[in-house]
């Protein structure tokens, strides 16, 4: 008896984790005609602010964002994304959300 319990239990876990978990609805490319996009500020608000504020205004070590445009240019900041660059890890976004987002924080100034 012990053992049908613990496999239902241990089935009820995998199909709860393969249902649940991060909604990547947000960041999903929308497709409006013939050209995808990506929504950055979702991106963002999704894998950024937990280090660099709610505002991206930085905290603790880590810088803000919310004026990075008038100090690296878009090349610069879709490196230090994809290569990482002090305390921060490379590759927490990639591909065209990477591109996406490199290209919506040069606009802040």
């Amino acid at each position: 008896m012990k053992k049908i319990l613990l496999g239902v239990s241990i089935t009820s876990m995998l199909l709860l984790a393969a249902c649940g978990g991060d909604s990547t609805e947000e960041s999903a490319p929308v497709d409006s005609g013939d050209v995808a996009t990506v929504d950055a500020e979702a991106v963002v608000n999704q894998k950024c602010i937990s280090c660099h504020g709610n505002n991206l205004e930085g905290q603790g070590n880590f810088p803000a964002l919310n004026d990075v445009g008038s100090r690296l240019s878009e090349e610069e900041i879709l490196s230090v994304i994809l290569e990482g660059k002090g305390a921060m890890p490379g590759g927490i976004i990639q591909g065209e959300e990477a591109e996406a987002v490199a290209a919506w924080l040069a606009e802040m100034k």
